[in-house]
């Protein structure tokens, strides 16, 4: 955090800072918390082009709870990383709720049913075609069916993954099992609706109302594309083993619930989004050596090609 850089979103805030912090933040980026004078911010610095992600946030925001966007700044004018300042919002991250471990069954399940319905509502946004949006007016570049870029994205991915975190003969067999299950894709190529593409706990606020739990705030859309929302199910329920017992059951009954009614889901849905997960499992994997979550994902990849791809809602493999 640049002191020259918080001082300037003050500034165009038309406000001064009183204290900043740096928060948890994203792998491409850098996150404070600025209280001003007359309000408090979080700032986001670097990652990818923030007018676009703006751009995102302003149209899910009509259907999920997303923060407001109060100023975007794009690199350049001697700024050397982008930022984008979005409103603070009361609530407590979710990963911090799943882990105190005091939720019982019922109420674990009653708020991944809550956590489900809101993340199905992201895919209410539609586009004219598939692919990963380049402007903020999110017009889609369009991409070749996922189908048949699995297995190269793969791949590409596995060249990069540094070997003290998977050895070449794993490496090799994650590649064969994407080749294996790459044509699960086919019957949801098709689909153009607006993935979140990072939804986990982490961006995900909630807090109690009266006798159950509301999620306040949807955050951190810098990789949304337009695609298959299964991904995002998919997303949410890959390290469900370490959540609270009933919260996937839960979060999976009501994403299945809340889905659109021009889109009824496949009788296979986990299980297609649990393929969709493995460009994400893929792309993982390629973080530095230490990156925790990179890590993570190295088990669940190892896991996969010993036993395959589990069909999502049991856990038994296809």
């Amino acid at each position: 955090m640049q002191i020259e850089e918080v001082e300037g979103i003050a500034a165009a805030l038309g406000s001064r800072v009183v204290t900043a912090s740096v928060l948890a933040g994203g792998f491409s980026h850098e996150t404070c918390l600025l209280t001003l004078a007359d309000r408090r911010v979080v700032a986001r610095f670097g990652g990818t082009d923030p007018t676009i992600e703006a751009g995102v946030m302003d149209v899910a925001r009509r259907y999920v709870p997303v923060p407001n966007v109060l100023l975007v700044m794009p690199a350049g004018d001697g700024r050397v990383r982008p930022a984008m300042v979005i409103e603070y919002v009361d609530g407590v991250a979710l990963s911090g709720v799943l882990a105190r471990g005091d939720l019982g069954r019922l109420e674990a399940g009653d708020l991944g049913a809550e956590v489900g319905r809101v993340v199905a509502r992201v895919a209410a946004v539609t586009f004219d075609r598939r692919g990963f949006f380049v402007d903020g007016n999110l017009t889609v570049k369009e991409e070749r069916p996922w189908s048949q870029q699995l297995v190269e994205v793969a791949e590409g991915c596995m060249a990069a993954v540094p070997d003290s975190r998977l050895d070449g003969e794993t490496r090799r067999a994650w590649v064969t099992l994407c080749a294996a299950h790459a044509t699960a894709l086919e019957g949801i190529d098709g689909q153009s609706r607006l993935v979140h593409a990072d939804i986990n706990p982490k961006n995900i606020l909630a807090s109690r109302v009266g006798g159950g739990w509301r999620v306040d705030a949807l955050l951190d859309w810098e990789f949304s594309y337009s695609g298959c929302p299964y991904g995002d199910a998919a997303n949410m329920a890959r390290f469900g083993a370490d959540y609270p017992a009933g919260f996937l059951d839960g979060f999976q009954a009501g994403f299945a619930e809340q889905q659109p009614a021009d889109l009824p889901l496949v009788q296979n849905w986990t299980y297609v989004g649990r393929v969709l997960d493995m460009f994400a499992l893929s792309d993982l994997l390629t973080r530095p050596v230490g990156h925790a979550v990179a890590d993570q994902a190295a088990e669940q990849v190892q896991r996969w090609v010993e036993h395959g791809v589990p069909d999502g809602v049991t856990g038994i493999p296809t």
